[in-house]
């Protein structure tokens, strides 16, 4: 339906850019534009930075609760880690909506 963008097609579009905003502004537009993909990048590093943080808590607080090596406690281990791994993964799709 849409093919691919061709020169002359760039090459429009431009000119139209530039007639509607000037030559002055273009450049400040595109600067404006890349600022606020930096910061929405930034952004998103946080937050799974946090989100990784916050798990290791949780398996640090989970592994202090357990007990000091009691062997009936290892499969509630798995468990627990099993569960970590599940409340991360349904906050990742809960972001991606």
């Amino acid at each position: 339906m849409f093919g691919s963008l061709g020169p002359t097609e760039l090459i429009i579009a431009l000119v139209i850019i530039l007639l509607l905003f000037g030559a002055k502004k273009v450049p400040e537009l595109a600067r404006g534009l890349g600022s606020g993909v930096r910061e929405f990048r930034a952004g998103t590093k946080e937050g799974e930075m946090k989100d990784k943080k916050e798990k290791d808590e949780q398996l640090a607080a989970a592994e202090k609760t357990e007990g000091a090596n009691d062997p009936h406690l290892e499969d509630d281990k798995d468990v627990r880690a099993e569960q970590a791994a599940s409340v991360e993964a349904d906050r990742a799709e809960q972001k991606q909506r």
